[in-house]
């Protein structure tokens, strides 16, 4: 429910040396650059990969939250306009390094090494209702993580699979903001600083009982160390000093599931989920999911789930400064859902596929991130939470022609989030309406078109206008995030000479210069462009 981005490599399976390299320029002073090294044979696979991001990002808008009034000699208004302003303190850089190591024994086994640093520094953009400039304060966050995990594949057999991992993370984040006090000199206003270690190991393990049957068990543990504070705020207890908080917390999972194929257009599955945090354990979770080829004719499949929902408050929702809420409650309820989808496909010719999806959701103290008066977010409950909606994807791909390819990818959700819970008070105007920050619409379409070696991509998305109050109150500037339309264009060749591989990219992005916001007070970039150069050298390979 809260919502998860699932990062994962694997080897790249090619073999000797090979190198790639990507530098590019856009709009902005903004940089990118990218370098990969990979090595490969029967039993090694390595890669060292390198990416730095960097950007002034000092992008000009019309802010419409300012009116710039005009007068004549009689000090009497003669009219008015809204000035054009620069993003600021809104620059970043970004330095990531991973290192990928795995070696295969050739006898079932696969061993492997990953390693993420980060290395970052961003500005955090003034909003459009600041009248400061960027040099009467300073405003950033700065972020050093560590990623390691050490994995052991065991596949000695196609009926039974053993995966287990074991890793460390460390993340040490600083946030500071600092105001002139009007003398040239500055003041500390907040001096977050957060150091959070993570120890965690995992199994999974997949067994196949004949050809209608599989089962799966999986469970983790994590242990989490966090030590957040403000070195702003210090208060007395007695005679111990307490600055912000020194918490730790071990998390188990414990999750099994069968599935089975009773006949060849019937799936069924149940799973179980058990998790404890810091010594509390949830209730039993179930979860139930149902399947069936309707036809076989443009494999027409129905499908249905339930399932219930239990998530405690992170430790980023608890504790993290500023912005933390140690009072949260846990999250609970149940999700249903029910679809259809397609597929038509036919050989070098065309492919088409398709679903269609209705999800309804009830949820008790859905955990909700909102923006305060003091300019950062804060996680607070809402005691009843209804969310249901429909979601439409679908994807065309065409050949055309001998060298002409065309594809299409889009999709459309509708999705209400409404508070049902009890009113705080008489005067709460907040019940019965959408969630803030939730669009009720949204979708997007990209299209690419390809011939010989040349291809053109477009891409366009949509997002409905979003509420900033729990009351959905619209009468005000601040009372929402107008809804917008967004179009990028890139254009890209291709090239080949006997010792590399070349390809060049062009962008445009936000074709159509759109004035818009992704969150409020927050104006976004218009029309921009980038070049990029993409290098891969063939080593080792013959020249023809």
């Amino acid at each position: 429910l809260g919502g998860a981005i699932t990062l994962s490599t694997k080897p790249t399976r090619q073999k000797g040396f090979n190198l790639q390299y990507i530098q590019g320029v856009s709009s902005f002073a903004t940089t990118d650059e990218f370098l990969r090294l990979t090595y490969g044979n029967k039993h090694w696979q390595t890669s060292t990969r390198i990416a730095y991001a960097a950007s002034e990002n000092r992008y000009t808008y019309r802010n419409y939250n300012k009116k710039i009034y005009t007068y004549d000699e009689q000090h009497q208004i003669t009219g008015s306009y809204y000035p054009i302003e620069e993003n600021k303190s809104g620059d970043f850089h970004d330095l990531h390094i991973l290192q990928e190591a795995y070696y295969q024994t050739g006898k079932g086994d696969k061993f492997g090494l990953s390693a993420w640093y980060l290395n970052s520094r961003r500005g955090v953009p003034m909003l459009s209702v600041d009248y400061k400039e960027d040099r009467e304060f300073t405003n950033e966050q700065n972020e050093h993580t560590f990623r390691g995990v050490l994995s052991w594949d065991r596949f000695r057999s196609e009926q039974f699979r053993i995966t287990t991992k074991a890793g460390y993370t460390y993340t040490d984040l600083a946030y500071d903001y600092t105001r002139d006090l009007g003398n040239g000199k500055k003041a500390n206003m907040i001096q977050s600083r957060s150091d959070v270690h993570t120890l965690y190991g995992s199994f999974n393990t997949d067994y196949y009982w004949g050809k209608k049957w599989l089962f799966t068990a999986n469970g983790s543990i994590h242990q989490h160390f966090v030590k957040s504070s403000d070195k702003n705020i210090i208060t007395q207890a007695g005679d111990k000093a307490i600055v912000g908080y020194d918490q730790a917390r071990v998390e188990l999972s414990a999750y099994v599931s069968a599935k089975w194929q009773p006949t060849d257009r019937l799936g069924l599955s149940l799973a179980l989920r058990e998790d404890m945090y810091g010594g509390r354990w949830t209730p039993l979770i179930p979860a139930a999911f149902f399947d069936y080829v309707v036809s076989r004719r443009g494999n027409v499949i129905a499908k249905a789930s339930i399932s219930r929902n239990y998530r405690f408050p992170t430790l980023n929702d608890l504790y993290f400064l500023p912005g933390g809420n140690p009072d949260l409650k846990t999250e609970r309820g149940f999700t249903y859902d029910t679809g259809v989808e397609f597929a038509l496909v036919k050989q070098d010719k065309y492919s088409l596929k398709g679903s269609l999806t209705w999800f309804d959701s009830y949820i008790n103290d859905w955990i909700v991130w909102l923006p305060t008066f003091k300019g950062f977010w804060t996680p607070k409950n809402v005691k009843q939470v209804h969310a249901y909606g429909l979601e439409l994807k679908g994807s065309l791909k065409l050949q055309l022609r001998k060298e002409w390819h065309l594809g299409v990818d889009g999709n459309f959700a509708w999705t209400p989030s409404i508070n049902h819970g009890d009113p705080v008070n008489w005067a709460d105007a907040s019940i019965g309406k959408q969630l803030v920050y939730i669009p009720e619409f949204s979708s997007a379409l990209t299209g690419r078109l390809s011939w010989k070696s040349w291809y053109f991509t477009y891409k366009w998305s949509y997002y409905s206008e979003r509420y900033t109050t729990s009351s959905n109150e619209t009468r005000t500037k601040i009372g929402r995030v107008l809804p917008y339309f967004m179009s990028d264009v890139s254009i890209e060749k291709q090239f080949s000479t006997s010792w590399a591989s070349f390809s060049l990219k062009g962008l445009i992005n936000n074709l159509f210069n759109e004035e818009y916001e992704s969150v409020l007070s927050h104006p976004m970039p218009g029309m921009n462009f980038g070049i990029m150069l993409d290098i891969r050298p063939k080593w080792g390979k013959k020249r023809k």
